[in-house]
């Protein structure tokens, strides 16, 4: 697994290079993605490439929403494939995050 980071303005998006986030890959994500947590309040999250995401991955990436809600920042997602948009609809987790169809969407939500 590997994050590839990019900077538009305070917002920071990152992609996640991977096509799953299970219980094999979270520990993982959560490691790597932990640096740009301490150092961003305001992050988007890529998930265009996810073909697969289960439980582990849902709670790692509710992890991340509450360690910048803590800091008084927040997390935007974009890019969800039909198998992982369906899986938050699911679990109604697509009511806690805000889900957009695009990364520009998604970073110019931090402005409005």
């Amino acid at each position: 697994m590997k994050l590839e980071t990019k900077q538009y303005g305070s917002v920071t998006v990152v992609a996640i290079e991977a096509d799953n986030l299970d219980a094999a890959t979270s520990r993982v994500f959560k490691d790597l993605i932990a640096p740009v947590l301490e150092k961003q309040r305001e992050v988007v999250l890529d998930l265009g490439r996810l073909q697969f995401v289960d439980s582990s991955g849902l709670g790692v990436i509710l992890s991340c929403l509450r360690t910048l809600n803590a800091r008084g920042g927040d997390l935007r997602l974009f890019g969800m494939t039909r198998s992982v948009r369906a899986l938050f609809e699911l679990v109604r987790m697509h009511r806690v995050f805000e889900i957009f169809n695009s990364c520009d969407e998604a970073v110019r939500s931090f402005r409005s």
